[in-house]
């Protein structure tokens, strides 16, 4: 009989890390989950706390983390403007000097390593899609920059990791995801129309709507995640991971006040500095090394999104 797996999760009581743990205990492994609950939320994992496999850690991976384990999926960190912009210099930290813990970690027991990357290595692209091979167009000294650069440097030190010691890593650019689980306050798009058509608020757009999103719901998502980690040792990435069906903003707001029943209005606000005008991804890479594709249309993830939200607006309004 095959030894289970055992498998580390940074970052795994996050919206992302959770439906993650939640995927590989279905398929049987152990898995312990390493959160310093800056933006996790225990209440994402309460329902796993009782599994025979399954074990929930407080750490911040700015510090070493002696542990054994098979694999190591790298998600900690803040991943929204609202929260990364909140201590800058502690996100920048989380990305870099995790990263080092995390493949020192790797490096020691010999074991394969994902990296959650971002879509926000590409900033504000002059490329329509993006595809792997575009460096991106990111200002290092703006207001996103501790997120998009150290999540570039985070790549980097994969990639010497890998050349220098011959680590078996993988890196995954992801693009916008959404789905329950989401923080109502974590200022993304997705979880700020559907809390503020749910609460009646006026939905707020940013600049006039037009800039464009692509949206992946969140169990594609870790399905992409799931088969890049299990891909051939020549599959280091990047690999892009994310929905290519792009929608502008305005677009959006009025999907889901349609979709709520809402009778909040739309307000325009300043655009943010940096604020990317365009977000699509190129996943032939994706489709050729993984056999992967979103299977969740936009409005299917949508519908349960927000009945997710209406049960937390609900819970928290009684």
């Amino acid at each position: 009989m095959a030894l289970r797996k055992r498998i580390l999760v940074t970052g795994g009581s996050g919206f992302l890390g959770s439906h993650l743990c939640e995927r590989l205990l279905d398929d049987g492994c152990e898995v312990i989950s390493a959160d310093n609950y800056f933006t996790g939320a225990k209440d994402n994992i309460a329902h796993l706390l009782g599994h025979p496999r399954f074990e929930a850690l407080r750490h911040d991976i700015t510090f070493p983390l002696y542990i054994e384990v098979d694999e190591i999926y790298n998600l900690a960190c803040p991943a929204s403007p609202v929260h990364y912009q909140h201590d800058p210099v502690q996100t920048t930290k989380t990305s870099v000097h995790g990263a080092i813990n995390m493949l020192g970690l790797a490096k020691r027991l010999k074991a394969r390593i994902l990296q959650a990357s971002t879509s926000e290595v590409y900033g504000d692209p002059a490329v329509h899609p993006q595809d792997e091979s575009y460096r991106g167009n990111v200002n290092p000294i703006g207001p996103r920059a501790c997120y998009d650069e150290g999540k570039r440097c985070a790549e980097t030190l994969f990639f010497d990791y890998h050349r220098q010691h011959r680590l078996k890593i993988r890196v995954a650019r992801i693009f916008n995801t959404f789905g329950p689980r989401m923080l109502p306050d974590d200022g993304r798009v997705v979880s700020n129309f559907i809390v503020q058509a749910l609460t009646g608020a006026p939905i707020t757009v940013f600049g006039d709507g037009g800039q464009s999103r692509s949206f992946c719901y969140v169990d594609d998502m870790v399905e992409g995640l799931v088969r890049l980690m299990a891909a051939p040792d020549e599959v280091t990435g990047p690999v892009n991971l994310g929905n290519p069906d792009e929608i502008p903003v305005l677009d959006l707001a009025r999907k889901v006040i349609a979709m709520t029943g809402s009778k909040s209005e739309i307000v325009y606000a300043p655009l943010p500095e940096d604020d990317p005008l365009q977000r699509q991804p190129d996943i032939s890479l994706a489709r050729e090394l993984l056999d992967w594709a979103p299977a969740v249309d936009l409005e299917a993830g949508l519908e349960r999104t927000i009945a997710y939200f209406r049960s937390f607006v609900g819970s928290r309004s009684a």
